[in-house]
């Protein structure tokens, strides 16, 4: 029974700790990275990708789902770039370009699956005796891609006129622009989520497995 209050008790001081990094790095300029174009690249998705490798699946979609709720407040109060607004908030608007019910499925849903796809991939990955590096490292990368892919691909079939015509440019050039996007944002972000689930994850799970053995 104590070991089990004990368990418990931990888990929720780490979700806790994680939940206030997610914060952080959400709501201050810590959590920004120097990015080219009009996509802003961040550390938002590290903390979802750490709680998904350190304490399972369901508590990373949990703490994916808070980062959608805080990325979601970002852009609708103090949007990074006001101008591409409109396709993370149905409150924002730029002349007719108007976000939608779609906004909320682009801002929420890839943050979700960040923590699914990472804790989903370990598990499989471990089944698989992968190496533990490549096993933990593949899985952060992965989750992370989960978000770019999604977030640009729900721009493109949702808002791909509106958000052209926000930018200046034709329909015909958006997937250039899309694909710069994740070379220059979704890479760098996709690098550091699998750095992170190794070298951060990796050690807190063995740490905490062999305390509570």
């Amino acid at each position: 029974m104590r070991t089990s209050v004990s368990r418990n008790t931990v888990r929720l001081a780490q979700f806790s700790l994680l939940l206030a990094l997610e914060a952080v790095v959400c709501f201050t300029p810590l959590g920004s990275l120097p990015a080219i174009g009009m996509m802003v690249a961040t550390l938002g998705m590290i903390p979802v990708i750490v709680t998904a490798v350190v304490m399972g699946t369901g508590a990373g979609t949990l703490m994916g789902a808070f980062a959608g709720l805080f990325s979601f407040l970002v852009w609708t109060f103090m949007p990074p770039n006001p101008v591409i607004a409109f396709v993370f908030t149905p409150a924002y608007s730029l002349g007719a370009s108007k976000g939608s019910f779609w906004s909320l499925v682009i801002c929420f849903v890839p943050r979700i699956l960040v923590g699914t796809v990472t804790g989903a991939c370990l598990k499989l990955f471990t089944k698989l005796h992968m190496k533990n590096v490549l096993a933990y490292s593949l899985s952060g990368v992965l989750g992370s891609l989960m978000n770019t892919v999604l977030v640009l691909g729900g721009i493109y079939l949702f808002f791909g006129s509106s958000y052209a015509t926000a930018l200046g440019q034709n329909l015909g050039a958006l997937p250039a622009i899309l694909g710069l996007a994740v070379l220059t944002n979704g890479l760098p972000e996709a690098l550091l989520g699998g750095i992170s689930a190794y070298a951060i994850g990796y050690p807190v799970r063995r740490h905490l497995a062999h305390n509570f053995e």
